[in-house]
């Protein structure tokens, strides 16, 4: 299934039915008069967020959602049928959006959650409604209220506990498969990851939560290079960010002040969010040289390393109760402490 976070579409509401002008006509009843029902009401547009869906795809291929007219009214007093709803399904996290992208109508951050984005219009009355003493005989009804119409925007923001960020390479979906039952597309080349990956860690009872694998950013991300900053918008509602930093490249500090010039250009309220930084790759480092960057970038950033390696799964397990510990809210990052837990001895485990 392809992704695709943001889409625009046209919608609008159903027209309500006339109402009907109509007279008895009825043998041994002289005196018939005015028997015309009441159009029915045009059908409503609504959005429902709803679970087991992760992208807009299906609103690629129908833009345009119309709801049909309620339905004429007609004599002997039938009031006509109220048109149906169009009910339209969007994953948890959608942001319905006014067509100028900015004018934020609704959030769906909750599972079952709807909203009325266009309602339909009521039914004309007929002419029964119009007769009394002085008009006894009334000729005329009411039409239909029109429906409302407007373009929109719908924008995903997908629903996770932490975001993984870091240069393109730096070994985020190697992180993610080995964390999870995700299976991301991983090769030797950068950009591989072109858009975001879910994956759900699995600590053990009552210990679980959603990692996003976010494409890599690269220098200029915020003024479009690369894949710019476009899915920056799928980690705004986590709790944790997990920053990996490619061991092996030439310049290991250089990769981290990147990431966080960047991110601190597109939003600075996310670069003030919880950060674990970790250094990946450590499994291709003798130890000699994972203590010397250690302590380098410990001094760069002003928080403790973790050193990990997706390949092998060193170190990955404490680093995802660490996070664990920040998204239940029973722990907090702090800046240039000692009192990170020393990692325990490495055991393989299954994911």
């Amino acid at each position: 299934m392809k992704f695709l976070d943001q889409c625009k579409i046209f919608i609008r509401s159903g027209n309500g039915g006339a109402g009907s002008v109509s007279f008895r006509r009825e043998k041994f009843i002289p005196n018939g008069g005015p028997d015309g029902g009441d159009g029915g009401k045009g059908g409503d547009v609504w959005i429902e967020a709803v679970e087991g869906l992760n992208t807009l795809i299906d609103y690629r291929y129908q833009q345009h959602f119309k709801a049909k007219t309620g339905t004429h009214g007609m004599g002997r007093q039938m009031h006509g049928a109220n048109a149906e709803d169009i009910i339209m399904k969007v994953p948890v996290g959608t942001q319905i959006f006014e067509e100028d992208q900015e004018t934020l109508i609704v959030d769906l951050d909750t599972a079952g959650q709807t909203y009325m984005l266009a309602k339909g219009g009521n039914g004309g009355w007929g002419n029964t409604r119009f007769k009394g003493p002085v008009n006894q005989a009334p000729t005329f009804a009411l039409p239909g209220q029109d429906g409302e119409e407007r373009w929109i925007w719908l924008r995903l923001k997908l629903i996770a506990d932490a975001g993984l960020l870091g240069l393109p390479n730096a070994g985020k979906s190697t992180f993610v498969a080995a964390s999870s039952a995700a299976k991301p597309k991983i090769a030797d080349y950068p950009f591989t990851t072109l858009t975001p990956n879910l994956g759900v860690v699995d600590l053990g009872p009552e210990q679980r939560f959603v990692i996003a694998d976010i494409p890599g950013l690269i220098e200029g991300a915020s003024d479009g290079a690369g894949l710019g900053t476009r899915f920056l918008g799928h980690v705004e509602r986590t709790k944790v960010l997990i920053h990996l930093v490619d061991g092996t490249q030439e310049d290991p500090i250089g990769a981290y002040k990147i990431i966080r010039k960047e991110l601190k250009k597109y939003d600075p309220d996310l670069a003030l969010r919880p950060e674990i930084l970790a250094i990946n790759k450590v499994d291709a480092m003798d130890a000699d040289a994972r203590k010397e960057l250690a302590k380098a970038l410990k001094k760069a950033a002003k928080k403790t390393p973790h050193l990990i390696s997706g390949v092998t799964g060193e170190g990955v397990r404490e680093l995802l109760f660490v996070a664990f510990g920040i998204i239940s809210g029973k722990s907090t990052v702090t800046e240039d402490s000692d009192d990170t837990p020393e990692a325990a001895p490495y055991t393989p485990w299954d994911n």
